[in-house]
């Protein structure tokens, strides 16, 4: 029997709200508890020109992200806690403890997993307003589970265990385990290069049957509030234990003003009388057209914040190509579902300030089914944020 979602969001919340009275306090000197307030708002807001072909999508506007989060040292353990409170209902994101050693750090709560270079850059950092489509697809996101991270002359090595469950999201079960390594062998300010692979073994209960959310990938082309033309590309409900197997591979680097990045993935689903195989890839680049340079994090293999320049901020023109495409059938049988989608986004972004942000994308989409070899829809986006951290 699982406990009411509900109470643990109003424990989080409690939680927050305890620590951040008692932990400020004695934040000052070298003490065993600080704690660190930070927190990020994102509004969003998309314009449709949506095609004759399913049901159009609405243009929206809305808080995409209300995160609060407090961190700090305690007794020799470091901690997170970090909620959103921009919907209806408070969910959790990072909730853990680690612990320091000579040859690594040691996570243990809920957090993100170690799976793609997409997953591993924060949303504050992102080119564009909407991740890969092979991000959204395969990353499993926040999840309970333990982990590793060591870091050394470039090269990181993560892993880990975790629950297919989180704190809000107990309907999907089973159980997993990922790993990401990385290298940087040129990693000067303006000069660099970055290798990775990354991989994970998943195992759902049952999805579909007995209470167990259905497994399904589910594609929505041109952002979040596109969902009415939302693409179903593989489907696993039929209550039979599923075993999903993904690796990817990375590239990225920077060069001066200029700056790249793109991944390949593939997935197989196996429930034992039907097979799916997904297939991801994206290429992005982006130029800082005030001379900055994209930071890169060594420690922890991936980008980070742009720092403007000029008093004017600095301004940014990017673009990514991006596609996914899954094929489903029963074992020994043909196949019975095969789509695909794919899309070009081009985007301009402002950063007035290191912690303030304008971003503008366009994007223009297209989901196909290849087995009639028809384009099931065409969906165009203008889609925008104001972005806020701290």
């Amino acid at each position: 029997m699982h406990p009411d979602p509900r109470a643990s969001r109003y424990a989080l919340a409690a939680v927050l709200l305890l620590l951040a009275g008692t932990a400020l306090a004695d934040s000052d000197g070298d003490r065993p508890v600080t704690a660190k307030v930070g927190g990020r708002l994102h509004w969003d807001i998309a314009r449709f020109d949506n095609d004759a072909r399913g049901t159009p999508n609405a243009d929206d506007a809305d808080l995409r992200a209300a995160w609060l989060d407090l961190s700090g040292r305690f007794y020799g353990l470091g901690y997170k806690l970090e909620a959103d409170f921009a919907g209806d209902e408070v969910l959790a994101r990072d909730v853990y403890l680690t612990r320091k050693f000579a040859a690594g750090t040691l996570t243990l709560g809920q957090f993100k997993q170690y799976v793609t270079l997409d997953d591993r850059v924060s949303s504050n950092h992102t080119v564009f307003v909407e991740r890969s489509y092979l991000g959204q697809a395969l990353a499993p996101t926040y999840r309970l589970g333990a982990a590793w991270l060591s870091a050394r002359d470039g090269y990181t090595l993560g892993g880990g265990v975790y629950s297919l469950e989180s704190i809000d999201v107990w309907q999907t079960r089973g159980r997993a385990a990922a790993m990401r390594a990385s290298h940087a062998p040129w990693r000067e300010a303006g000069h660099v290069l970055h290798v990775g692979v990354s991989a994970a073994r998943e195992d759902y209960d049952h999805p579909g049957a007995g209470g167990a959310a259905a497994l399904r990938v589910r594609v929505r082309p041109a952002g979040v509030f596109s969902d009415n033309s939302r693409l179903t590309v593989l489907d696993f409900a039929d209550g039979r234990d599923t075993r999903v197997s993904k690796a990817s591979l990375e590239l990225a680097g920077v060069n001066g003003a200029f700056s790249y990045q793109g991944e390949a993935a593939v997935a197989r689903y196996a429930d034992g009388q039907q097979t799916g195989r997904l297939t991801a890839a994206y290429l992005q680049a982006a130029w800082m057209l005030t001379g900055e340079i994209r930071p890169y994090d060594a420690k922890h293999g991936r980008f980070g914040r742009i720092q403007p320049a000029a008093r004017g901020g600095a301004w940014e023109v990017a673009l990514r190509y991006d596609a996914l495409g899954g094929r489903q059938r029963v074992d020994g049988g043909p196949t019975q579902r095969d789509r695909a989608v794919d899309a070009w986004t081009a985007g301009v972004n402002w950063y007035p300030r290191p912690h303030l942000r304008l971003m503008l994308d366009y994007t223009d989409s297209r989901s196909r089914d290849r087995q009639l070899g028809t384009v099931l829809d065409r969906t165009r986006a203008v889609a925008g944020r104001l972005q806020v951290d701290f």
